[in-house]
């Protein structure tokens, strides 16, 4: 998985999307300043997904417990963050269908809601790498199933804002959403 720091998403100005072929966005460039347009839905749904796979990893009782105290407040932390974020940009864009910005405001937003989501998905790797080796493979499976639904829309995210090149098709995307319950 890419670490993915506050500071370079902040740092990266013009992002590029190279054939994605998913339909949350736009980029227009117009000299040095490069306009994104999102689909909030989108956003919002990425964020949620990575909220939902902490309350569903979380909510197997042999694997919260196989994790231990320190991970799973690591896990809830991060959650929290993300849930922050995710509630940030909503209430920034007043229910919009969709955003463009070329401006710092705006890609923070976005950003934060990246960046946390990214961090429950570090988390929740580290506290599912413990529980690996005390819990049952049909519990454990079931938690790494959501855990590679949450990457898949990770990578799809990545994607969207041109920050990498995703290989999510949007058949994907739509299946990890469902796993994780976002419709």
């Amino acid at each position: 998985m890419m670490a993915i720091s506050r500071r370079n998403l902040l740092r990266s100005s013009a992002l590029v999307i190279a054939g994605t072929g998913l339909a949350a966005c736009t980029v227009a460039t117009s000299g040095t300043t490069t306009t994104i347009t999102l689909d909030t839905a989108r956003v919002k749904a990425y964020g949620q997904s990575g909220i939902n796979a902490v309350a569903t990893i979380l909510s197997i009782t042999a694997i919260s417990t196989a994790m231990g105290a320190p991970a799973v407040a690591a896990i809830e932390a991060a959650g929290a963050a993300l849930s922050a974020a995710l509630a940030e940009f909503s209430s920034a864009t007043h229910g919009t269908l969709k955003i463009t910005y070329d401006n710092t405001s705006w890609k923070t937003k976005v950003d934060s809601v990246l960046v946390d989501l990214n961090g429950v998905a570090t988390a929740l790797r580290a506290g599912l790498t413990g529980a690996q080796q005390t819990v049952t493979s049909s519990v454990i499976n079931t938690a790494i199933t959501v855990f590679n639904a949450l990457l898949t829309v990770l990578d799809a995210f990545l994607g969207v804002l041109g920050i990498d090149l995703s290989s999510v098709t949007p058949d994907a995307e739509a299946a990890a959403l469902k796993t994780l319950a976002v419709q």
